[in-house]
């Protein structure tokens, strides 16, 4: 998981703002850039289109960004970033993500809070503090509001001209957001695939813990930090175990790579692995959706 001292000193200048990556994605992005609900933005090369996009949600209004191939139907995606929040670098995995097929709804899991990007990117979490800015919005985040969220952003998704509704849903999740696809998947019965990258606390004590919440018509795709392991080495075995137990389709790797190697502005991105992740979701979502 994210270790908030690792990011102290990272705050602190002893990596710099170019190892994030961070510099050419955060290039012209507001720290809270406001919601422009349901403006359509022209179509983008390629043949995406997208937005931002706001609607009603148990915890109020709910917000994130919506991209997905123009003038067509095609399978949904609930994206659930890490504990940066909704930002530049998030935004492009999600545009990456639908120029392969998919319509993707990268959600803001702090809307109860606060509307919108926080951060512009890594750094800027970092270099601002923020464990102790989002942790009081953090907190709010269990099992039942994660699962509200997750029906509710379904539910609205699918009145949407983009996303083909007689197709399974996917849903893939970072760091904080790794459970999150779990708990969605559980929440939601056309969810079909769920993919956490460094995700943490998959395994933990109670009974949602999301490796007790396992469906066995479901796919799962979990990538593990090799860091992550090394602090605890027995949850991909309790992992594999519950998934096994039902007959769950589980691919649970430990890749040789550090916490947040899949996402480009983090200061543990490793291009070839997260190449070799993000290949394994493609294929887990082509056969599971």
């Amino acid at each position: 998981m994210c270790d908030e001292q690792d990011l102290a000193r990272w705050a602190r200048g002893k990596v710099s703002r170019r190892a994030f990556g961070g510099g050419a994605l955060a290039a012209g992005v507001a720290a809270c850039a406001p919601v422009d609900t349901d403006v359509q933005r022209p179509e983008l090369a390629g043949g995406l289109t997208e937005r931002m996009v706001s609607f009603a949600a148990p915890g109020g209004t709910m917000d994130g960004f919506f991209v997905h191939p123009a003038n067509t139907a095609s399978p949904l995606v609930l994206f659930w970033p890490d504990i940066a929040g909704l930002r530049e670098a998030k935004r492009q995995m999600a545009r990456r993500l639908a120029g392969a097929g998919y319509a993707v709804f990268v959600a803001n899991p702090y809307y109860r809070d606060v509307a919108g990007q926080q951060f512009a990117d890594f750094a800027a979490f970092a270099a601002a503090e923020g464990f102790q800015k989002v942790r009081p919005w953090r907190a709010k985040l269990d099992t039942a509001a994660i699962q509200a969220d997750a029906r509710a952003a379904t539910a609205w998704l699918d009145t949407q001209d983009g996303v083909d509704t007689a197709r399974g849903i996917g849903t893939q999740g970072y760091c904080m957001g790794g459970p999150f696809t779990v708990w969605s998947t559980a929440a939601v019965p056309r969810m079909k695939a769920a993919a956490s990258f460094h995700g943490g606390g998959l395994v933990r004590e109670g009974a949602d813990s999301p490796h007790r919440m396992l469906r066995e018509d479901a796919h799962y795709l979990i990538a593990i930090a090799q860091n992550d392991d090394a602090k605890e080495p027995e949850a991909k075995t309790a992992f594999r175990a519950a998934a096994e137990a039902i007959g769950a389709a589980a691919e649970v790797e430990v890749y040789p790579a550090d916490h947040g190697w899949c996402v480009p502005d983090s200061p543990s991105y490793d291009e070839a692995e997260a190449e070799r992740a993000r290949a394994r979701l493609l294929a887990t979502y082509a056969e599971a959706l």
